[in-house]
């Protein structure tokens, strides 16, 4: 089976916001309590059940997200980054939003990362210009 990829617009990104946001935040709500009871366990977590269901718990988040067509990118799990495929321009970019914003304002190339983020231009959001 393939899959194709979703790309977004900067308004179908947004409108998907408040369900990734409360995704998110179970993923850095969980992520949270694994690493306490890590802590807890003082580096013995290996065979804790508590961190195994936590894990399964992320992972369908981590799942969620995909099946909306986008991507969790924070491999810390400490800011809530996700990114959704997007043209621009006749090339392929990622929107790119972090759990402590309150809109999607920029994107990257695919192989800048995080790092290379750009404020999209505000003719992107008034019509079909992505």
């Amino acid at each position: 089976m393939t899959t194709t990829t979703k790309y977004f617009t900067p308004e179908e990104a947004r409108r998907t916001l408040p369900l990734v946001r409360k995704i998110v935040q179970d993923i850095l709500d969980t992520t949270r309590e694994m690493r306490l009871i890590a802590e807890d366990l003082q580096g013995d977590f290996e065979e804790d059940a508590r961190i195994k269901k936590l894990a399964d718990e992320v992972n369908g988040f981590l799942k969620e997200l995909e099946e909306i067509g986008c991507f969790y990118k924070d491999s810390n799990f400490q800011i809530g980054l996700v990114d959704f495929p997007a043209l621009f321009d006749g090339r392929e970019v990622y929107l790119c939003w972090r759990s402590d914003e309150d809109d999607i304002l920029y994107y990257h190339e695919v192989d800048a990362g995080y790092q290379g983020r750009k404020k999209i231009p505000p003719q992107y959001f008034e019509g079909s210009l992505f």
